[in-house]
């Protein structure tokens, strides 16, 4: 039996560690194949080499149109087209006071955060209108965007304008059989703890955060993988426009 994503084609920004190599991973395993897009190298190539016949490395940088339009010639080149995007790439500072926040980490935060979904979402589009055809586009949001808290306040704004033009785009490009949707992970187990909380990661700080958690943990990569295949699938045909909280009840 194939996989849910059998014969699917799939571009994955960000997937040299984290989410997107979690979510490379989960998709191939249900039979996709998958171009691993990353600035970082290294990173991009060590997701490939789990499975090189299913996997290819790109490297790119989502704030980039040129960058974009390079993948898209890139994985219409190897597999002749591309039914899923995930906009995965993301950046943020350092927790920390709003008026310690710099022009640059500010600009950084919404170029990645922002126009990396913009520029991705114009260049994938374009093909998908073409092809008549459908497919999906999965945005990696955050609890933030709907739930912000002191110390991330332009990184959470950020994640507030994904969280805001996936439901845009859904209603925008549902007549071409295109569904948009996003999920808003918590705080991972990806080693930055510490980053998003402002607190040093340690079991007594973890067991703080978490006692705000109903089902008591922080996430880890595989739940947002997960919830990534499901609404690639055909079993999520009929829902666009969400924005799906993975956080175990943290925003509840």
């Amino acid at each position: 039996m194939g996989g849910r994503l059998e014969g699917k084609i799939a571009i994955v920004t960000g997937a040299g560690s984290g989410f997107g190599a979690a979510i490379s991973l989960a998709f191939i395993a249900e039979g996709a194949k998958v171009l691993v897009c990353d600035i970082n190298v290294a990173g991009g190539e060590a997701t490939v080499a789990n499975n090189p016949s299913a996997l290819a490395f790109h490297q790119m940088d989502v704030t980039k149109p040129s960058d974009w339009d390079a993948t898209m010639s890139a994985v219409t080149a190897k597999w002749g087209r591309c039914d899923i995007l995930v906009n995965n790439a993301g950046w943020s500072y350092k927790n920390k006071p709003t008026d310690q926040v710099t022009e640059e980490e500010f600009q950084r935060c919404f170029d990645i955060n922002v126009k990396g979904v913009f520029f991705g979402c114009q260049a994938w589009v374009k093909q998908a209108v073409d092809r008549k055809e459908g497919g999906v586009i999965i945005n990696i949001a955050s609890v933030g965007a709907t739930r912000p808290r002191p110390g991330l306040v332009w990184y959470n704004a950020s994640k507030g304008a994904v969280w805001n033009a996936t439901k845009g785009l859904a209603a925008e490009y549902g007549p071409h059989k295109i569904r948009v949707v996003s999920v808003c992970p918590l705080v991972t187990a990806t080693g930055l703890f510490s980053a998003f909380t402002g607190m040093e990661d340690s079991p007594e700080n973890r067991a703080k955060f978490t006692s705000n958690v109903p089902l008591g943990r922080i996430g880890e990569v595989e739940d947002v993988a997960g919830v990534c295949v499901f609404l690639a699938s055909e079993e999520a045909r009929f829902i666009t426009g969400v924005n799906l909280e993975v956080d175990g009840g943290r925003c509840i």
